[in-house]
């Protein structure tokens, strides 16, 4: 007798939303229905103008190195590429193995996140840059907007503390310092979810702390 009764309160729930669910969708027939010719027009016309002022940013994005994780060669090089774009992600390294972890998340992103600038830098070749940002600890990740260092992502300690985090971990922390869009089309992400975890398989090289 109870079961009968839980069953036909759940099918009152169901009916009910099943109710408000067509009710929303005959709402957004009518809405079509009103709208007319002229209405289609225009909106074609603005999704058109949307359409292309982003095809035009991407090409400006691509022109500036944007889409590829790139090594700058010099401290110099380094100011005129903040300059040049709104968001960049720039690797401190050395030539060590937590870098190369590092190094193959930011070749994915890079390639999913045009809408930012990838690249590294040397820190050990770049003594004024490194002293000026306050780099210690290697990988450190500057997160920069509007030429300036909004935020650093410092060794491996925001993502687990060890070296097989994943590229979608380090992906959510960019995203939440809001240097990369997460979602938008802007992100050319591919539709294929794989997996990108990065594990370490030799360590002939040791973290380091300084």
């Amino acid at each position: 007798m109870a079961n009968r009764a839980v069953q036909e309160i759940i099918e009152q729930q169901v009916l009910t939303v099943a109710k408000a669910v067509e009710e929303k969708l005959d709402e957004e027939i009518a809405a079509l229905d009103r709208v007319d010719d002229d209405d289609l027009e225009v909106l074609r016309e603005r999704r058109l103008q949307q359409m292309k002022k982003m095809a035009e940013k991407r090409s400006r994005w691509i022109s500036l190195g944007h889409g590829d994780y790139t090594e700058i060669p010099s401290e110099k090089d380094f100011f005129s590429a903040v300059k040049a774009s709104d968001r960049v992600v720039c690797h401190f390294y050395r030539e060590n193995w937590p870098c190369k972890v590092v190094d193959k998340h930011l070749s994915i992103l890079a390639k999913q996140h045009i809408e930012t600038r990838f690249m590294k830098i040397n820190a050990e070749k770049s003594p004024f840059l490194a002293e000026k940002l306050k780099i210690v600890v290697l990988p450190t990740l500057a997160l920069i907007k509007n030429a300036k260092v909004d935020d650093y992502v410092v060794g491996f300690d925001e993502l687990g503390g060890k070296d097989d985090f994943s590229t979608e971990e380090l992906e959510e922390r960019l995203a939440r310092a809001q240097v990369i869009f997460f979602e938008g089309e802007a992100s050319l992400k591919s539709s294929a979810k794989t997996s990108r975890s990065v594990r370490q398989s030799s360590k002939d090289d040791s973290s380091d702390s300084e």
